[in-house]
């Protein structure tokens, strides 16, 4: 379940594009959970804008509702559950209205909406996006339509998507679908298939692509972006089955990493998530050796405890985890680090939760993201474990790890004062409209005053003068 969370709690993200002339149907298209999801979604609306879709932002208007939904979390589940209850109430007023899931709850779920429930006429799987045209023509003709095959192959390389709401500025760009880590408690392997890798020139076109429509950042997209390797196609599983010439001429993450530097190098590079056990010091290299690749890695741990993480079958100890921060932190001196952290999984001790608030303190992570485990149905931890920490210990304990990255993250933001940053303009702050906010190398915010000239999509020098928890305050130099 590596994947970066943009904000599991929020209602979900619905987009607007350009709309073709010609079209005549209006798609309203709703997002759940992480990245990937929300790039997902952008592949879906280019293949149904050429199906004469255009997007709405208004659902009352729309022909097709789409969900592009979440499993990793339960609260994710239970949201889109109330929001396809809404809907169920608009298809009353709205005969003719389709209502549909996409995405992880789609895989896991696919009975339930369709039969049980009778919440949706569509179910769609992750890998199965470009089936929508046929699907839309089951539902026409009356009959539900389900396609959630998962794919050893798919990985949408020829799709351009269409670049959904945003801010012109920043995009995604996916480059491994699947995920092989068998952690226990994730139900990604189980929801979006094994693990495979784009290949490396249809990458390098997109992020091409992207810098010529104006486009100053990307963030580099995968369940686990570190485990990329392209031998032609197919599975890394079946890697060792390829032949000499393939293993010679395959592509690694640092590899990739590098090509898109030196492809697109005025372009500002990011990427997300990565996995410790796949991590590679030559990642870091690259990192060091390319100004415009972003000195941040987003690198979760889920636990600081042997035990714990044994039980997570996360492939990795704590020791090898701490090595591996301390050997980045010598080869980039100014890289910064987020992390993931489940609290509260199956047969957790207090012993083991000093253990990842001390592994917290020896990292100093500019900052994180920390639920309570909740139990996802179908997961090797779901089967085999019983999920024996009581609430109200899993809630105290949350509050004690959020408190002390709250302590890290306004120290950390404390280091970034009295030096000029690099800011690339995202937008105009949620708090004043007289300011700017942005990101520097290391994913800090910052917010700063407007100064006449500048427009989004600049980098600027900003002096940073002050900070709170989470945002830099800061100058134009």
């Amino acid at each position: 379940m590596q994947e970066k969370y943009i904000d599991e709690t929020k209602q979900g993200e619905a987009f607007a594009i350009a709309e073709k002339p010609e079209n005549s149907k209006k798609l309203f298209l709703e997002s759940y959970g992480c990245q990937m999801n929300f790039s997902d979604s952008e592949i879906v609306a280019s293949i149904l804008n050429e199906q004469g879709y255009n997007t709405t932002l208004k659902q009352e208007e729309a022909d097709l509702i789409l969900l592009n939904t979440c499993s990793i979390r339960e609260k994710a589940e239970q949201t889109v559950r109330m929001r396809l209850s809404q809907f169920k109430n608009l298809k009353k007023e709205k005969p003719n209205l389709t209502v549909g899931v996409l995405g992880c709850m789609a895989e896991r779920l696919k009975t339930k909406f369709l039969e049980e429930e009778q919440l949706v006429d569509l179910v769609v799987g992750p890998d199965a996006y470009r089936d929508l045209p046929n699907l839309l023509k089951e539902t026409e003709d009356g009959r539900d339509a389900i396609n959630v095959i998962l794919s050893k192959e798919e990985t949408y390389a020829d799709i351009n998507p269409v670049r959904l709401g945003g801010n012109g500025v920043t995009a995604f760009v996916t480059i491994t679908r699947g995920c092989d880590n068998m952690c226990t408690f994730c139900v990604v392997p189980f929801t979006r298939g094994r693990e495979r890798s784009r290949d490396p020139h249809s990458i390098i076109d997109e992020c091409k692509d992207l810098w010529n429509n104006g486009y100053k950042e990307i963030t580099l997209l995968g369940q686990n972006v570190d485990s990329y390797l392209w031998y032609g196609g197919g599975p890394k599983k079946d890697f060792a089955k390829a032949s000499e010439m393939q293993k010679a001429t395959a592509v690694d993450f640092a590899q990739l990493l590098e090509l898109v530097a030196n492809a697109v190098p005025e372009m500002r590079i990011r990427f997300s998530t990565s996995n410790p056990q796949d991590m590679n010091i030559n990642v870091f290299e690259v990192m060091a050796k390319h100004k415009n690749i972003c000195k941040y890695v987003h690198l979760p741990v889920q636990s600081g405890s042997d035990r714990i993480l044994q039980l997570m079958n996360r492939q990795h100890t704590r020791q090898e985890y701490l090595d591996l921060i301390k050997k980045a932190k010598e080869i980039v001196p100014d890289i910064s680090f987020s992390q993931d952290m489940i609290i509260g999984f199956c047969t957790e001790t207090e012993e083991d939760h000093q253990d990842t608030l001390s592994l917290m303190r020896e990292v100093e992570y500019d900052y994180g993201y920390m639920f309570a485990y909740s139990e996802r149905p179908g997961t090797p931890a779901h089967k085999k474990m019983e999920d024996d920490i009581p609430a109200d210990v899993k809630q105290r304990r949350l509050a004690e790890v959020i408190a002390l990255q709250g302590e890290l993250s306004r120290k950390r933001m404390a280091s970034y004062v009295g030096r000029v940053h690099e800011i690339l303009i995202e937008g105009v702050s949620k708090k004043n409209k007289n300011q700017w906010k942005g990101r520097n190398s290391q994913n800090a915010v910052c917010v700063f005053d407007m100064l006449e000239g500048q427009k989004i999509g600049d980098i600027v020098s900003v002096f940073v003068h002050g900070n709170t928890q989470g945002t830099l305050l800061g100058e134009t130099v």
